[in-house]
C-alpha cells in the first residue's frame, strides 16, 4: 500500500482502538457506579429503618410508662372511693349506735333484754373499731373546732374556761376523717 493510504488506515485504526478502549472502560465502570448508589441507597434505607425502630422503640416506651401512671393512679382511686364508700355506710350505722346506747340507759326490768342489747351494743362497737372508727369523747379538754361543734355554753363554774363541759352527742373519726362531729358545751370564756 501507498503511504499515504497507510497514513489514514492507521489513523483509523488507532481512532477505532481508542474507542473500544473507552467502550470498555466505560462498561468496566458501569457497573461499578450502579453498585456504588445501591450500596448508598440500601444504606440510607438501612439508617432510616434504624431512626424508624427507634422512635417506635420511645413510642411503645412512652405509651408503657403512660400506662403504669394509669394503673397507679386508677388504684389509688379505686382505694379512695372505697374508702369513702366505707365512710359513708358507718355514717348511716351511726344513728342505730346512738339509739342501742339509749336503749342501755333506759331503764328495763328484762334482764335478758338488756343484756342481748349489750352484747349486739359490744358487737357493733367492734366492728366499727375494725373499720378504724373511733369517739371523739373529750369532755375536759379544750374545746377543738375541727372535731367538735357548740351547741350550748355551760357556767363557769363547770370547768377551765374554753374547755368541753359535756358531751351531748358522740362523735366519730376513721382514721383522720370525721364523721360526725361532737355536739358539745363549751365553758364560756
Amino acid at each position: 500500500m501507498d503511504e499515504t493510504m497507510k497514513k489514514p488506515q492507521d489513523e483509523i485504526e488507532k481512532t477505532e482502538e481508542a474507542a473500544s478502549a473507552e467502550d470498555l472502560k466505560d462498561t468496566q465502570e458501569a457497573p461499578e457506579a450502579p453498585a456504588q448508589e445501591t450500596a448508598q441507597q440500601e444504606e440510607d434505607q438501612l439508617a432510616k429503618a434504624q431512626r424508624q425502630a427507634e422512635e417506635y422503640l420511645e413510642m411503645a416506651q412512652r405509651v408503657q410508662a403512660d400506662f403504669d401512671n394509669f394503673r397507679r393512679r386508677n388504684a389509688s382511686v379505686r382505694a379512695e372511693a372505697y374508702e369513702d364508700g366505707a365512710r359513708e355506710a358507718v355514717k348511716l350505722f351511726l344513728p342505730v349506735l346512738d339509739n342501742l346506747e339509749r336503749a342501755l340507759e333506759a331503764e328495763s326490768e328484762d334482764e335478758n333484754l338488756k343484756s342481748g342489747v349489750q352484747m349486739i351494743h359490744r358487737q357493733f362497737l367492734s366492728v366499727l373499731e375494725k373499720r378504724g372508727v373511733t369517739v371523739i369523747d373529750r369532755k375536759g379538754e379544750k374545746f377543738d373546732p375541727h372535731l367538735e361543734n357548740a351547741v350550748m355554753q355551760a357556767d363557769k363554774s363547770m370547768g377551765e374556761p374554753g374547755t368541753v363541759a359535756q358531751v351531748l352527742q358522740k362523735g366519730y373519726m376513721m382514721g383522720e376523717t370525721v364523721l360526725r362531729h361532737a355536739m358539745v358545751q363549751v365553758v364560756e370564756e
